[in-house]
């Protein structure tokens, strides 16, 4: 009996990614891996530019607002492009800009260089950040979830990896060779994907061919949907979640509980590496339960722990509550797919880059107000309004409708 359930399941698999369909995962995965990896090295890199250049603090944090700040205004055109050009197509252009900007980093002599290159970059990387989504909504329309959480598990391998990586090498060799290694990489990605993914997996209409009033009314029609309006608000609120937590949460560590930065970097690798286990694993109850069930139950386990967080002392408590936290990179795999797949096949590139760029600028404002609140003392109060976020997205999820002809709640 086991072996026919085994063989039944093998089975399985090998229809999902068959006829290249395998190949195309692997390749959007590896490119998502060193995409995100390398923008999450910079922080670790920053103490060696900062000396390097003569930053100060200040200065020092606005280059990565200027990165974060730059990859979410590169949403909008990245979707755009991607529907008139092709998302293959769009996902080499980006593997090479990121390519380019590096190696200029890599021997920038001045710190405006650096800013510019960096903006770039982060620019160059947000174009990776839509088209990866429509390849694979239109690649795995019935796992479109599985192989989100999939893609994203292997940008987790990246968050856990290649800081630690550029920052063994800056400390061994130069800072230089932390991003001017990533180069050759990115130039490999490229080739990889212009081998393997299609130029374009969408239909050869686009939404955007031509820029007319009636183009727009088409788009802000679809924007206006009841299933975009929620989903977006609901996206609002998880993002500001994870760009608070992960911000602040080393710090937390080290200011609140007490322990030492080594300790402190090891745990927030930790909840890294756990992702790549949480999103393969959300991304399949998307798969098998549609986001009216799957959604608030993650969303459940985030508010639980934060809440549970202040009061958690001792190693061992908060490496637990390291566990549960980790859940908060789970929600991405259940509300991205269904936002792709919300929108008609002609403008599913244009209307998720609007949409990246709206949620991720609102959520460029939550590191700084969890700052301030840390600032004056409510740095456990803060962890407390964050639940409440979570619970607020619970809410929403109620009058999130399930889409026609995919999964039933």
């Amino acid at each position: 009996m086991a072996g026919v359930f085994g063989s039944e399941r093998l089975s399985q698999v090998r229809s999902v990614l068959g006829d290249g369909r395998g190949a195309i995962l692997v390749a959007v995965a590896t490119g998502w891996c060193f995409s995100i990896g390398v923008r999450m090295a910079y922080p670790v890199l920053l103490p060696y530019l900062r000396e390097a250049y003569g930053l100060g603090l200040t200065t020092a944090g606005f280059l990565l607002t200027v990165l974060w700040l730059a990859y979410a205004v590169g949403q909008l055109p990245g979707g755009i492009l991607a529907d008139r050009l092709g998302e293959g197509t769009i996902l080499v252009v980006s593997s090479l800009i990121s390519a380019v900007t590096l190696a200029v980093v890599a021997v920038a002599s001045s710190a405006p260089v650096v800013y510019l290159a960096t903006a770039c970059f982060g620019f160059g990387t947000a174009l990776y950040g839509v088209a990866r989504f429509t390849i694979l909504s239109d690649v795995f329309p019935n796992n479109d979830g599985t192989a989100v959480g999939v893609t994203m598990a292997a940008g987790e391998v990246g968050n856990a990896i290649l800081p630690l990586a550029a920052g063994a090498i800056a400390a061994a060799i130069a800072w230089q060779f932390g991003f001017g290694l990533a180069v050759p990489v990115f130039a490999l990605v490229a080739c990889l994907l212009w081998v393997v993914v299609p130029a374009r997996t969408s239909g050869s209409t686009s939404a955007v061919d031509s820029l007319s009033l009636e183009t727009g009314r088409y788009v802000v029609t679809q924007l206006r949907r009841p299933s975009i309006v929620v989903v977006t608000a609901i996206q609002i609120l998880t993002y500001c979640i994870w760009q608070a937590f992960t911000g602040f949460y080393p710090t937390y560590l080290i200011e609140i509980k007490g322990f030492s930065e080594g300790v402190a970097t090891a745990l927030f690798s930790t909840f890294f590496a756990l992702g790549i286990v949480i999103q393969p694993l959300t991304g399949r109850l998307y798969d098998q339960w549609g986001i009216r069930r799957s959604l608030p139950a993650v969303l459940a386990v985030i508010a639980v722990a934060l809440v549970v967080l202040p009061f958690l002392e001792g190693f061992w408590p908060i490496v637990a509550g390291t566990v549960l936290l980790s859940s908060i990179l789970g929600y991405g795999t259940i509300t991205l797919p269904y936002m792709t797949a919300a929108f008609p096949a002609d403008m599913k590139g244009t209307g998720l880059g609007f949409l990246r760029t709206s949620y991720m600028t609102v959520g460029a404002a939550s590191p700084v107000l969890f700052g301030a609140l840390a600032e004056r003392g409510f740095f456990d109060e803060g962890y407390i309004i964050l639940a409440a976020f979570a619970i607020g997205a619970m809410v929403l999820v109620r009058w999130l409708p399930e889409l026609s002809g995919t999964r039933s709640s």
